[in-house]
Parts: structure tokens; C-alpha cells; sequence
């Protein structure tokens, strides 16, 4: 009899067992707790939460209300008992945390083909028709050494700052242009945000004057910035050392002014499809708030829509795009898949959904099946594209975003509308595969 085997018992885990489980695959999924308790976890519970109880909003024209719905379309174990476990929130999904881990744990120990295995995993079990693992970023350190084996050592684990992204919609290109610098490479390669004198001056200002994230003792302790300074840490070092650095302008012409801008900011793609524009240079520390309001101040990015904020912290993940395909499967042994934040996703919901097409799969895989993508036009079938995209050279973790979907055919000016517009287009594609019996 076939029988996959899944480790880790938080949401990618769990999703991926009860995919398995519902497709008739025997599956044992391993669970180092109690065994053994990470720095994080206290309860014995499947899917506990150690961060925030709120699973962000409902609403499908929101990037996590899109995802949540996609989940539910495909049945989530843990969509269903965050919803039987809720808390008001207003718009948000939130739980009581005690009692959504109870119910997951409840789902999964009585479902007759998965059997819960308590101890610690310290190497990938050969023994298995698949295996989904879906350890987190608080893996052991044995296991890490067995998946750094497994990768050829493509297994992250830094201290990092990382750059904002923003979506390419949401650039003001009447204040932007396309041009490589001194002409090197494509037009179009890069795009350009120039400021004048005055421009440059106040954004500086406010730059080296906002406020900072706090950091954690554990990122201080392992020196976050070495490497990697921080664009407002830099800026206070004299006015105008980032316009010599990440902003110097030459090389560029302003076509709007026929000369070379005071300074620049330039922006590179993110994705091969250009939906989403990384902030060259500008790895920060500054909080979510701030770097809405200070970066904002650049003319194209006056109405900025933010995909992912820059952050810094501790982060361990694969760098998927050099060795996962789209299903989420290793490149060079497609028996076995990884799932949920160690794959670059990021998120509760957004490692859940990972973990729903892991264990599709692998099932499918079991069976000799074709495995599945879901298109583009999905919020799941975006994600999974992005951490598999051989395009992007920097891979930094993303959460479910708008900026990863392909645009509408037609321009829709008004946010909401060009996101409702977009969640139905999602639903509507997921639902006809759904029905026609491909997934």
C-alpha cells in the first residue's frame, strides 16, 4: 500500500496530511512535540500559534481574503476551524488560539489515514512513496543539516535586511522613466525616480529622522547589518552619501528635463512578469508606517502600493527558485515536496495554502498523476509561481499579494473595484478547474 510520510504538524503540515488523507494515501505525519519544544512552542497541540491570532481579512477584494477563499474552495482543514474557533475582529479571521489548535488537533487524530507520529525527524525518511516537509523556520538542527544535503546547501539561514517592493500599477510614471544606467542593458530594465534638489533634501530629512523597528536581542546578538547597511542608517551618515551610493543619478537623463536628475531612485522587477518592482538599495529597518510615509515622498511613489515592506530579522528558508518546481516538488528528487514558510512563503494562510498543494502533489505523484500548478490569475497558483521563479535573484519571502497576480486586460483606476475585479477572475478559474475534476 502506498503511504507518504509529512513533517511538521503546524499549518503546512496539517494541510498537506489531511490532502493526502482525503485522496486515500496512508500518511504519517511527524510531529517533534512533546518530544521536543522549540524556543517558540509550549503547546502540545497541532497548528499552535506563536505570533498573532488573526488571520487577516475576510474580504475577498483583500489579498488574504482571496487566498482564504481559494482555500476554502479546496477544502482547508485550516480555514474550516478558524472559523469555527473565531473571535470578533471586525473584518479580520481571528481565533481563540487555545481552542483553533484544539480543533485542528482534533481534525487530524481522527481522520483513519493519517497516524500522528510523536518524535523528532532528524533525517528525510527513504521509505515513503513521498514525503511533504513542512518543518518551519524553526527547524531542528539536524533536520537542517539533512535538507542542506538534500540542496546542495541552497538552505538560508541569515540575518538579513530586505528591500520593499512595490506594485508596478501604483508607480506614477509621468514622474518615472525607463533607462539602464549609461545605457547598459534594456530600455526597460530598470525604472527610474528621479527627485530634484529640494525633493532630495526633504526626503533626507525625513528619512534619517524616522522611526526605527525595534529589533530583537537575537538579531542584535548576530549582527543584522553587517553586509547589508540599511538605507537610513547609511543616510545619517552625511547628506549625501545615499545620493553617491543607491541614488546617484549618473549614468541617467531625465527625459522630462533633458539632464541629469539631482537624484535617483531606481526600481527593478521583482517578477519575470513585471507585476511587482523591488526598491533598489533600500534595505530598512524602519517600521511599516514609516516606510509607507517617508518613501512616499519620492514623486513616482506618491501613491505607492506596498507588496512587502522592507524588513530585518532572523529568517531561515530554501532559496526555492533554484530547487523547487511549481508544485512545490525538489527539482532533483521529485518524490519529495516542501511546504509552508521554509519554502519562502509568508504567512499563517499563505503556508496553510502551500501545504493544501503539497499534499495534492503528492498524492498525485503517488499515483502516477500529472501534478498540479494553478494559474497565475490565483492567488495560491501566484505564490507558487513566485518562490519556483528562476527569474528573481534576490528570493526574499512573500505573503499573498495582489502585486503577484497578472494584470486585468482592461485599466482600472479605482483600487477596490481592480481588486474585486481581480479576486472574481481568481475564484471564476479556480472554480472551472474544480469542476472539471483537474485538481
Amino acid at each position: 500500500m502506498s503511504k507518504a510520510a509529512v513533517i511538521g504538524g503546524g499549518f503546512a503540515g496539517v494541510e498537506s496530511a489531511f490532502q493526502l488523507a482525503k485522496r486515500g494515501i496512508k500518511t504519517d505525519l511527524f510531529e517533534m512535540k512533546p518530544v521536543r519544544f522549540s524556543p517558540a512552542h509550549k503547546s502540545e497541540n497541532l497548528c499552535e500559534l506563536v505570533c498573532s491570532n488573526s488571520f487577516k481579512a475576510m474580504r475577498t477584494n483583500s489579498a488574504s481574503g482571496l487566498l482564504k477563499a481559494e482555500m476554502e474552495l479546496l477544502d482547508s482543514v485550516t480555514v474550516k476551524c478558524a472559523k469555527r474557533s473565531s473571535v470578533p475582529a471586525g473584518g479580520a479571521l481571528a481565533v481563540d488560539r487555545d481552542i483553533f489548535s484544539s480543533l485542528v488537533t482534533a481534525e487530524i487524530e481522527k481522520n483513519e489515514n493519517i497516524t500522528v507520529v510523536r518524535r523528532e525527524i532528524t533525517e528525510i525518511p527513504s521509505d515513503y512513496d513521498a514525503v511533504v516537509i513542512a518543518a518551519g523556520p524553526l527547524v531542528s538542527d539536524a533536520l537542517a543539516e539533512a535538507i542542506q544535503r538534500l540542496t546542495g546547501n541552497s538552505f538560508l539561514s541569515f540575518y538579513d535586511a530586505a528591500a520593499p517592493v512595490v506594485e508596478f500599477d501604483s508607480i506614477d510614471m509621468t514622474s518615472a522613466f525607463t533607462q539602464s544606467r549609461y545605457d547598459r542593458g534594456g530600455d526597460d530594465d530598470y525604472i527610474n525616480c528621479p527627485m530634484n534638489k529640494d525633493e532630495y533634501e526633504s526626503f533626507h530629512r525625513e528619512l534619517v529622522n524616522a522611526q526605527t523597528a525595534k529589533l530583537h536581542e537575537f538579531d542584535k546578538k548576530h549582527g543584522v547589518y553587517e553586509g547589508c547597511m540599511p538605507i537610513e542608517v547609511m543616510a545619517k551618515r552625511g547628506q549625501d552619501t545615499i545620493r553617491f551610493g543607491p541614488l546617484k543619478p549618473v549614468g541617467l537623463t531625465d527625459p522630462a528635463t533633458g539632464h541629469r536628475p539631482w537624484a535617483v531612485l531606481q526600481l527593478r522587477r521583482e517578477n519575470r512578469e513585471g507585476t511587482m518592482y523591488n526598491l533598489v538599495g533600500f534595505q530598512t529597518n524602519l517600521t511599516f508606517p514609516e516606510q509607507r510615509r517617508v518613501f512616499s515622498m519620492i514623486p513616482a511613489l506618491h501613491n505607492a502600493e506596498f507588496v512587502r515592506y522592507g524588513v530585518m530579522h532572523r529568517n531561515t528558508f530554501l532559496n526555492s527558485p533554484k530547487i523547487l518546481n511549481g508544485d512545490y516538488s525538489v527539482k532533483n528528487r521529485p518524490s519529495v515536496f516542501f511546504a509552508g514558510q521554509i519554502t519562502g512563503v509568508e504567512g499563517y494562510m499563505e503556508s496553510a495554502s502551500s501545504g493544501i498543494m503539497a499534499g495534492i502533489n503528492a498524492a498525485d505523484r503517488i499515483c502516477g498523476r500529472d501534478t498540479v500548478v494553478l494559474p497565475p490569475e490565483t492567488m495560491i497558483g501566484a505564490m507558487a509561481r513566485y518562490i519556483s521563479d528562476e527569474y528573481i535573484s534576490n528570493f526574499q519571502p512573500m505573503g499573498a499579494a495582489f502585486g503577484l497576480l497578472p494584470p486585468l486586460n482592461e485599466k482600472i483606476r479605482d483600487k477596490k473595484e481592480r481588486y474585486s475585479m481581480l479576486a472574481e477572475r481568481s475564484l471564476e478559474r479556480l472554480r472551472q478547474i474544480i469542476d472539471g475534476d483537474n485538481i
